[in-house]
């Protein structure tokens, strides 16, 4: 039996983001556009400037539990009948939040679109913020914290934040509030909240699938334009770092078998000019299955199933850092390969092939991602939080293809830091305690984690 020859990839097609048309309302509510007749759906996302970073400090947790609990019902229709009302349009209604914005969307088929987004006006406009569904989503976050705070994934990733960021930073903090700030929050202050930040001028509608604008900007008049309110500035964080060198923070989980391990230092907020350059640097550290530390750690020593470094991308300066899960006893070992990966990185240019590697992959799987109408949206709502511009999507491929060797270690020399990673391992301090002090990694502290009930031990 003759073998067919496996075929040759052929030249990348171009790709173009879609078109978006932008208008503004009377009340300046903002609407954005993306005309896509040949997928038989719309979604049409609100985006509100009312993120994680707009938390009063004593408040932390007050926008999540804002947003989560906006689509329990209006001042005029209860949550069961409301969702019945949303089902009966063949829709459900999404909610979420990140450091931020917070989102509410919907998806319908265009003969729908105007009942959908008259309901998603009274959602937006007017929540009810009942008592009793405060109270449930107030315990489910109280549950999730908790949880979230014996789990050594979880609690790893927010000692981090803790550990790095200075003392009353809104990022020192999860995003969704600390168990203290969160059993604070009551029904008045997230009445509160939304009528501060949930107002036209902090508003962006989105309407992406098979609507054209002019009927998107009469749908948005209709169901927004009696709604007022100008909005805030921007919510600025304190995103400085605790500038003390290296050191290792132990947070002990007694008899643990693996340790839950995060190396980084501060990271640049998401509007830098070397953006590019430096997802195109972090994707050959860790940020792609092929990338130096996943190989370095599953593929050469097996201490792990997988590792990661990310940048993590805010309006202020979110952290840089690694992440892995790893045996107890190789808890020194695999941070000792970190370390080494990261600073080989900032000490010669990366191949040709590596850096082929990672670009194609980036340029290709690109235009994959944007094959929905809740993707555009999603997409848009993006581009509008950072000011990227119309254009961005559109030479996104051209601009990773740009990224030379040269610029990959002029990003890992400018925004890596050797001598400011912060080691956190949550694990069996009496097992990794010494290998630590003799990885030479900085001043080595241990901690308690907190009890299962979520009380500091």
């Amino acid at each position: 039996m003759t073998t067919a020859p496996r075929p040759t990839p052929g030249i990348p097609r171009d790709y173009a983001f879609p078109a978006i048309e932008r208008s503004q309302l009377s009340n300046g509510m903002r609407v954005a556009v993306a005309h896509l007749p040949r997928l038989p759906l719309v979604t049409v996302l609100a985006l509100v400037d009312a993120g994680a970073s707009c938390d009063e400090t004593g408040r932390e947790g007050a926008a999540s539990l804002t947003i989560s609990t906006l689509g329990e019902g209006t001042t005029r229709l209860d949550g069961a009948t409301l969702t019945e009302k949303f089902e009966s349009l063949g829709t459900g209604l999404m909610s979420s939040n990140d450091w931020d914005d917070a989102t509410t969307h919907i998806a319908v088929t265009p003969e729908r679109l105007e009942s959908a987004i008259s309901l998603l006006g009274e959602v937006i406009r007017s929540p009810a913020f009942a008592e009793r569904d405060v109270a449930r989503h107030k315990a489910q976050r109280l549950a999730e914290l908790m949880q979230q705070q014996v789990e050594p994934r979880g609690l790893a990733d927010d000692k981090f934040a803790e550990f790095l960021f200075v003392p009353g930073s809104r990022y020192a903090l999860p995003e969704g509030g600390s168990m203290a700030s969160v059993r604070a929050l009551d029904t008045a202050q997230l009445r509160a909240l939304h009528v501060a930040r949930y107002v036209p001028g902090a508003t962006t509608l989105v309407f992406a699938g098979d609507v054209a604008n002019a009927r998107a900007v009469q749908l948005a008049e209709r169901a927004f334009g009696e709604w007022n309110g100008a909005a805030l500035p921007p919510a600025k964080v304190d995103d400085r770092v605790i500038d003390s060198g290296r050191r290792v923070h132990i947070v002990n989980k007694a008899g643990a078998p693996q340790s839950e391990l995060r190396v980084g230092h501060g990271g640049v907020p998401r509007g830098h000019p070397d953006y590019f350059a430096i997802v195109v640097m972090n994707a050959l550290l860790g940020g792609l299955f092929s990338s130096r530390i996943n190989l370095n750690l599953r593929e050469r020593n097996a201490y792990t199933y997988g590792a990661r470094s990310a940048f993590e991308w805010r309006r202020g300066a979110g952290p840089f850092m690694v992440s892995t899960a790893v045996k107890t006893e190789v808890s020194e070992a695999a941070t000792r390969e970190i370390l080494i990966e990261i600073g080989k990185m900032r000490e010669e240019k990366v191949s040709a092939d590596e850096l082929s590697l990672a670009t194609a992959y980036l340029d290709g799987v690109f235009p994959i991602r944007y094959e929905t109408t809740n993707a555009v949206a999603e997409a848009i709502a993006i581009a509008q939080v950072y000011g990227l511009g119309d254009d961005y999507y559109t030479r996104y491929r051209e601009r990773i293809r740009a990224v030379t060797a040269d610029d990959v270690l002029r990003a890992a020399q400018s925004f890596l830091h050797p001598e400011k990673l912060l080691v956190v391992a949550v694990g069996d301090a009496a097992a990794i305690r010494e290998p630590m002090e003799q990885l030479g990694a900085g001043s080595v502290s241990v901690h308690e984690a907190p009890a299962e009930d979520g009380a500091p031990a």
